[in-house]
């Protein structure tokens, strides 16, 4: 068994333990960085324990997390040139959050990054950006970013961008561009994988067929257990196994329950919807049916909303996941490949552009 991150991991299952062993916990989306902007002015001190925030080093440890794509996060309402600066700015917090804590994170690009730094019971630190206006429609841009570790981005956020179609916008494009295309190809270029969360049905389909790389969804769930326009139908499942991608299952409420979506949707009113460890379940174990158990994987969104399934309020909710999936039969190879191993996989397909090549 490979050293793990100390406190060891808040589990009971055999099965569990053994997974632990076997594979890192590889988040696929965490909002910290923008967290910490609004409320503590991108400050990277007083994260050791009991921090204000979701993520702290002792919740990523009892959650056992060793590797975590950090989301540098732009508002779709910024101008191109704010975009670009929000999301450097970003940048420069998981930056500055490394070298603040070297004895627990350090930067990763590459499968055998997070190998090495999880076996040295160390969390991996990659970058993944979360909307296309990042890059303010230009491919220089995406090639500085790509030059600074970017391992994804998002092609959209909640608004369409000039180039691709959102999912929770009104369609203008019909999925991609031809600019949106050319994008697609120089990301897999450039080894920065194309991620498909928040885009509508249409672009995820255009993009799957563009990429001949592995494509991922950093943070949906299921379309055929919540209509949740966040959510990804069986259809666009099953070509992103034929692609070799990855669905990283999102543990947002709204995304795992269409009660609880209704609810949040009419403000909250009245007593919150049952939200249990088994709604997430549920929809790991349907992704896993459709898309296979090669394909599938976690993106948790924690400090991007305030509310999460009863007793995964925080990173540490990663070891209670793994836990009832144990109990409910999952072998320990089984439960490494959703954890991580699925995920090192793709990073290992898609291999980052030498520095060279980045012009």
């Amino acid at each position: 068994m490979l050293k793990p991150l100390a406190p060891f991991p808040d589990v009971n299952h055999p099965a569990a333990l053994d997974a632990y062993g076997l594979a890192p916990v590889i988040d696929g989306h965490n909002d910290l960085a923008w967290t910490a902007r609004e409320t503590a002015a991108y400050s990277v001190e007083n994260l050791e324990k009991d921090s204000i925030f979701q993520t702290d080093i002792d919740k990523l440890g009892r959650g056992g997390v060793g590797a975590q794509f950090w989301s540098v996060y732009t508002p779709c309402d910024r101008t191109e040139a704010e975009a670009v600066q929000y999301t450097l700015e970003q940048i420069d917090f998981v930056y500055r959050l490394i070298e603040r804590y070297p004895d627990t994170f350090e930067f990763a690009r590459t499968g055998d990054d997070v190998r090495r730094i999880w076996s040295e019971g160390k969390v991996a630190s990659l970058l993944g950006a979360e909307g296309g206006h990042s890059i303010g429609s230009s491919l220089g841009v995406l090639r500085m970013m790509a030059r600074l570790g970017l391992r994804y981005m998002t092609l959209t956020h909640n608004d369409n961008t000039g180039w691709a179609d959102s999912a929770t916008d009104t369609r203008v494009h019909g999925g991609l561009t031809d600019f949106g295309r050319e994008i697609v190809r120089e990301m897999n270029r450039l080894g920065v994988l194309v991620d498909l969360s928040h885009v509508s049905v249409e672009t995820m389909r255009d993009a799957v067929e563009t990429s001949s790389a592995p494509v991922i969804f950093s943070h949906s769930s299921c379309s055929q257990l919540c209509g949740h326009p966040r959510n990804v139908p069986d259809d666009v499942m099953r070509l992103l196994a034929a692609n070799g991608g990855v669905i990283m299952i999102a543990f947002v409420p709204m995304f795992l329950s269409a009660e609880y979506n209704e609810w949040f949707k009419g403000g909250r009113v009245g007593p919150r919807p049952a939200m249990t460890v088994d709604h997430l379940a549920d929809h790991v174990e349907h992704a896993r049916d459709v898309a296979g158990i090669d394909h599938i994987g976690l993106g948790s969104d924690y400090d991007g909303f305030d509310d999460f399934p009863d007793g995964m309020q925080d990173v540490s909710g990663f070891a209670v996941l793994i836990d009832r999936l144990a109990e409910r039969g999952w072998p320990a190879e089984d439960l490494a490949k959703l954890m991580g191993n699925n995920v090192l996989r793709v990073l290992d397909e898609t291999s980052v552009a030498s520095m060279s090549s980045l012009s």
